[in-house]
């Protein structure tokens, strides 16, 4: 489990039983502030702790809803404008409010929860993005979105493509790739 400091000390009541806790491996510093009682401790788990109200965006969100194989060298999570992360191993990608809150869903992978873009959202970003990610990377996604066709829910699709530009344009080339 993870703790932050202050949950820490309020379990061992000083800053100095918190170093002991370490020294004798205990208890284990994992990022600034954060320290677990694992010693391996999966760096999504440690976003969902430090970040719990940002979102997996991008190649991250393909990753975890497995329409890739591709794992990003860098996790993407979506903020609002106005958030910041200070990560070495994060991608930041900031959003209008009302991009933002679109479609975010929670799932949980062994056993840890955050949230992250549904396949609709993504489906819709997928298609926006086209001219920027490797044309092998999209076909890949895009064969294994065909594979979903009979998860995705259109009328979600529907009410989501309002809030982008070109909305009509994006429709069909959902229809095209997809469809």
């Amino acid at each position: 489990m993870l703790y932050f400091h202050k949950e820490l000390k309020e379990i061992l009541k000083s800053n100095y039983q918190i170093q002991k806790a370490v020294e004798e491996k205990k208890f284990f510093k994992v990022d600034g502030g954060l320290y677990s009682d694992n010693p391996n401790v999966n760096y999504i788990e440690v976003i969902a702790k430090k970040y719990p109200s940002f979102v997996l965006y991008g190649d991250s969100a393909y990753y975890y809803h497995n329409l890739t194989d591709f794992i990003p060298p860098k996790i993407i999570l979506a903020t609002t404008k106005n958030d910041t992360i200070r990560s070495n191993f994060i991608k930041q990608v900031r959003l209008t409010d009302e991009l933002f809150n679109l479609g975010i869903t929670k799932t949980e992978i062994s056993g840890i929860k955050f949230n992250i873009y549904d396949k609709e959202r993504m489906l819709i970003e997928l298609v926006r993005s086209k001219n920027k990610m490797g044309y092998d990377m999209y076909k890949e996604i895009i064969i294994n979105y065909r594979k979903i066709i009979d998860e995705l829910d259109m009328e979600k699709i529907e009410r989501y493509l309002p809030f982008f530009p070109y909305e009509d344009r994006l429709f069909e080339m959902i229809q095209d790739e997809v469809f």
